[in-house]
């Protein structure tokens, strides 16, 4: 059978340095795996059609590693870039990831935009894509759970255009939520995981312990 959902892009940001964690966090343990591993499998799953790991610090040594994974090589349409300029904010990877996929005809495109260090699972992700493609004329879906905003966000593919011009200056991702929030909508989905952002060693042991991996 033929799959006819619109077509989804993910796009995994692991350019950063991870200087709070005192050591690389694509490469934590997660379930058995890199942490980087884990978050690529997860978005396939879940249903993107491909995933852009935006790569900076350490990338050859990260790229080597995706590209020996036998899972990543079984599940395929999956993309390493490089953002050279990663030291000057989150926002030149998510252009980065943007310029490497390019716009689309296709006004039912999503777009679906996760960290490394943000640990989540295949049934969430799949949760807040599947409230997005099945929501009413919303051009933006953030998850949520008791009412706080987590991610994946999900973001229609009609927006490239203003995605593309974000910048650090603008507070990136948060300028175009805010002149799109009548076209945003936010879905309780109850999963405490949607916050989890492992910053620290701590952040770590505690979403480690929470999914029941340790």
């Amino acid at each position: 059978m033929t799959d006819t959902s619109p077509f989804t892009s993910a796009i995994l940001l692991a350019a950063g340095v991870s200087r709070r964690m005192g050591t690389l966090k694509a490469l934590l343990d997660w379930h058995g795996r890199s942490l980087i591993i884990h978050q690529i499998v997860a978005l396939r799953e879940a249903g993107a059609d491909e995933v852009i790991v935006v790569l900076g610090h350490r990338a050859d040594e990260l790229q080597a590693r995706i590209g020996a994974n036998r899972d990543v090589y079984t599940l395929g349409k999956v993309r390493c870039v490089v953002n050279d300029d990663y030291a000057l904010g989150k926002t030149t990877s998510i252009i980065t990831g943007l310029w490497a996929m390019g716009p689309s005809g296709d006004p039912d495109a999503a777009i679906m935009m996760l960290n490394v260090d943000q640990p989540r699972s295949a049934r969430v992700i799949g949760q807040a894509l599947r409230a997005h493609r099945n929501g009413d004329g919303n051009l933006i879906t953030i998850p949520t759970c008791e009412g706080k905003g987590g991610h994946p966000i999900v973001v229609s593919r009609t927006l490239y255009g203003e995605l593309i011009a974000i910048d650090e200056r603008t507070e990136g991702m948060r300028a175009v939520t805010e002149r799109h929030r009548d076209a945003t909508q936010r879905v309780e989905l109850g999963a405490p995981e949607l916050l989890w952002d492992v910053n620290t060693p701590e952040q770590y042991q505690a979403a480690l312990k929470a999914s029941g991996a340790g």
